[in-house]
């Protein structure tokens, strides 16, 4: 990190600085002409706007003393090795609000912002910076997403997605009335269909002549002129 080969002596500390970026933030120093390491903080710099303000401090660890990186797949010990490696910016959300608060506030940074940090060594016996490095390049922090507009579906379905599924669940009630509705066009057909077979059979029936009982019986309904025995005159178109 730091680019002295001097061996160190006595204890240290890395101060870790955060400044909103700007025209002429490559330039801004964190020390004052006698090297000793500012002391400005979140609320008097207004959040890195005027000036870098000291958001952490840590004792500089022996990279010997370091754990393994080879253990991080290790669930139980994942955690306190990334937190010997790691530093983490904004970490602490209450101490802006807490009257009681003791130490250096970190709070978190303001969202669609570019920043940029700088590391600074510290010798605690004499209080004087040793070494630094360079301030990082800009880092912009994310927009944030507003609570309402954030899926709480487990699946984190899209739009589209929604439409889709909203569209296949409907579906089947679609194929089910489209099911009923022929089922019941079916028994009305069938209702139909049988009214007509019965109404030409009865047609049918009273066309056919009735069977004939006896051979008087056809006789008499064939005579139903006058009698025999009863002479009609005719007149007579021949000429005596």
């Amino acid at each position: 990190m730091f680019d002295s080969s001097e061996a160190l002596t006595g204890t240290h500390q890395v101060y870790l600085y955060v400044l909103v970026d700007s025209a002429g933030s490559r330039n801004a120093s964190v020390q004052d002409s006698a090297k000793t390491p500012l002391g400005s903080t979140f609320l008097q710099t207004e959040g890195g706007r005027t000036g870098p303000y000291k958001a952490m401090a840590f004792d500089l660890i022996p990279c010997s003393d370091l754990p393994s990186l080879d253990a991080v797949g290790d669930v139980s010990q994942a955690s306190q090795i990334l937190n010997a490696y790691l530093v983490r910016v904004g970490a602490n959300r209450t101490c802006l609000w807490d009257p009681n608060f003791q130490g250096l506030c970190n709070p978190p940074l303001s969202a669609a912002t570019e920043y940029r940090f700088k590391y600074v060594l510290v010798n605690m016996s004499t209080g004087l910076v040793e070494d630094q490095t360079l301030w990082s390049d800009p880092i912009r922090t994310n927009q944030l997403t507003p609570y309402s507009a954030i899926d709480t579906w487990p699946g984190r379905r899209s739009g589209g997605m929604i439409v889709i599924t909203s569209i296949l669940g409907s579906l089947p009630f679609f194929l089910l009335v489209g099911f009923a509705g022929a089922i019941v066009l079916s028994l009305v057909d069938t209702g139909s269909s049988d009214g007509e077979m019965t109404h030409d059979s009865q047609i049918t029936q009273e066309a056919v002549p009735k069977s004939l009982g006896d051979s008087e019986s056809s006789y008499t309904s064939v005579n139903r002129g006058p009698p025999l025995d009863r002479t009609e005159p005719y007149s007579s178109k021949l000429q005596d």
